[in-house]
């Protein structure tokens, strides 16, 4: 009698439907994929498995050299795009990093390694929005989403704002 992996499929650890096993956790890989949906409709869940490898790289380094990677930009535009729709413009477009429907919008990253957490805005540069995105030294990501108008009025053409002043 030859034996595979349905053999150690049971009732303890799948359901038997339509002719098939399904695993649990297959079911709660689905669970944790719809949440996660709910949570961001205008998610690209596609990226979400490159951001989570790309952040534990940059953990992993940071905990074994010391040093961080420079890829703390790249990782707040693709939380950008996972979590809030973001489409990125090409590397190194000019005005903005990309659009969420009609709105450009300007990402920027707090790092782990940042002394505080504030953030600087050139205002010159073409945007309708700003998306901060603050990676903490636990690497824990969270992020806020401003309207330009709702900015302070500052003259000049740089505007630093505090994390916790800022209210999305």
């Amino acid at each position: 009698m030859m034996h595979g992996p349905t053999d150690m499929w049971n009732e303890d650890n799948a359901i038997y439907d339509d002719g098939e096993w399904i695993t649990w956790t297959e079911i709660n890989t689905h669970l944790a994929r719809l949440e996660f949906e709910a949570r961001f409709p205008n998610v690209d869940v596609d990226l979400v498995p490159i951001f989570q490898d790309l952040l534990a790289v940059a953990q992993n380094y940071y905990e074994l050299t010391g040093s961080h990677l420079q890829v703390y930009g790249d990782l707040g535009e693709l939380y950008g795009a996972i979590t809030h729709g973001l489409k990125l413009h090409r590397n190194y477009a000019q005005g903005s990093d990309g659009k969420i429907g009609n709105h450009f919008v300007e990402v920027k990253t707090i790092t782990p390694f940042k002394s505080n957490d504030t953030i600087t805005l050139n205002l010159k540069r073409n945007f309708s929005k700003v998306l901060i995105v603050k990676i903490d030294s636990d690497f824990e990501v969270q992020s806020k989403l401003i309207d330009r108008k709702a900015l302070p009025k500052v003259k000049g053409t740089s505007l630093k704002l505090s994390w916790a002043d800022v209210v999305s």
